[in-house]
């Protein structure tokens, strides 16, 4: 995989390339057994407490383990699918106050003929500069994982 990070004022930029075709990058965002496998890094995720119901206006849910056994649920719903070269979901997790919009994730698959560009994008304005860079780090350490299950596919 290769990362080409841009920091945005309000959000995340991303864009990765990996070495899979594009409808296996597809999958591995939108099966629950992929997903669960490199969402959330190093952190366990177990498939028996997520969701996924992959379709627009369908939500998601899953909870991370923390290494001190704390759990760490996110939540969204599916706003766009066109497998696959693209979806957009929302996403929140449970520090997120309710007067606040959720942050959008959105993820364009380009086939390079047998690699793949994944531009990833998260904006909604609703982080801190901080909390952005904490974020992007994160999701920087689940596409590592990403790309662990890409090789083995």
């Amino acid at each position: 995989m290769t990362e080409n990070p841009q920091h945005a004022a309000q959000g995340i930029a991303l864009t990765c390339v990996f070495d899979a075709r594009r409808d296996l990058v597809f999958r591995a965002w939108t099966t629950p057994e992929h997903f669960a496998y490199w969402f959330g890094g190093g952190l366990e995720v177990p498939v028996d407490r997520m969701t996924m119901d992959v379709r627009p206006g369908g939500a998601w849910s899953l909870v991370m383990r923390a290494p001190d056994g704390r759990d760490l649920p996110f939540s969204g719903v599916y706003q766009e699918i066109a497998a696959p070269e693209r979806l957009e979901f929302t996403i929140t997790d449970s520090a997120t106050p309710t007067d606040l919009e959720d942050e959008i994730v959105r993820v364009t698959l380009t086939d390079l003929q047998g690699r793949t560009e994944m531009v990833f994008r998260q904006d909604g304005g609703n982080l801190t500069a901080e909390q952005y860079k904490q974020a992007e780090a994160g999701w920087a350490g689940f596409f590592d994982r990403l790309t662990e299950l890409l090789a083995r596919a």
